[in-house]
């Protein structure tokens, strides 16, 4: 590995809370010639509104008008990245179905950019937003920086994982025995709790007892929850 590649993980992994984190990605964004930098994180749940949080050196007026107004809702960048782990550079085009956002965004400095996604196997989404007021972002300079950001993005990810992700959802700290992750298992299957015992020839209170543990343990209201979060979460695999 790269001697910047290691720097730039160890930095990362020494950080203890998601200001520093912030200050650090606005520094290295400065050498990259951005002015701006922004980083959200999606977590896999709940399914019907996934927690999410956002950390930015925006302008705080335009942080409070993107909440208020709901903007994640239709920017284009993150509806990108929900289909895409590819990066997107801002354009015209790109913002054509959210002229209004694009507008207003322009106006507080936030004329060009790209952005970036990460994804790791519990399900956890991330994207990296560098902005500037100034020329747009070329392909050429794309090409250029593009592994320095693909690390960056690497590497926030992980840090943003490790700090940030606990307090959005604290099951994904969650450990199931290897008996929770059997019942749940065939549960997911359609097994009842009758078929379950007699796979695993237990009792049938016993896989009761499992899945009412693992249910506790996830937070879920019933079985089939408690099957769809620990799926979610990688708990099955």
């Amino acid at each position: 590995m790269d001697p910047w590649k290691e720097d730039l993980l160890q930095t990362f992994q020494s950080i203890e809370c998601e200001r520093q984190v912030l200050a650090m990605v606005a520094e290295l964004a400065r050498k990259l010639e951005f002015d701006y930098c922004a980083y959200g994180l999606r977590m896999p749940l709940p399914l019907a509104r996934p927690k999410t949080a956002m950390f930015s050196n925006y302008p705080a007026v335009w942080q409070a008008r993107y909440q208020a107004q709901e903007y994640q809702v239709i920017d284009p960048t993150v509806q990108h990245a929900m289909r895409s782990p590819s990066p997107v550079i801002w354009s015209d085009d790109l913002f054509a179905p959210a002229r209004e956002l694009w507008e207003e965004a322009r106006s507080f400095g936030l004329q060009a950019g790209l952005a970036h996604t990460c994804r790791d196997a519990s399900g956890m989404g991330g994207m990296l937003t560098l902005a500037r007021a100034g020329e747009a972002v070329t392909t050429i300079e794309w090409q250029a920086k593009a592994c320095h950001i693909l690390w960056l993005v690497q590497a926030v990810h992980l840090c943003m994982v490790r700090i940030a992700a606990p307090k959005l959802l604290p099951e994904i700290a969650v450990q199931l025995s290897r008996r929770e992750v059997e019942v749940l298992r065939w549960t997911g299957e359609g097994k009842t709790s009758g078929e379950i015992a007699e796979v695993l020839n237990i009792t049938e209170r016993t896989v009761n007892f499992h899945i009412g543990k693992a249910m506790t343990k996830l937070n879920a209201a019933n079985k089939t929850a408690a099957v769809l979060r620990a799926a979610m979460l990688g708990l099955l695999s």
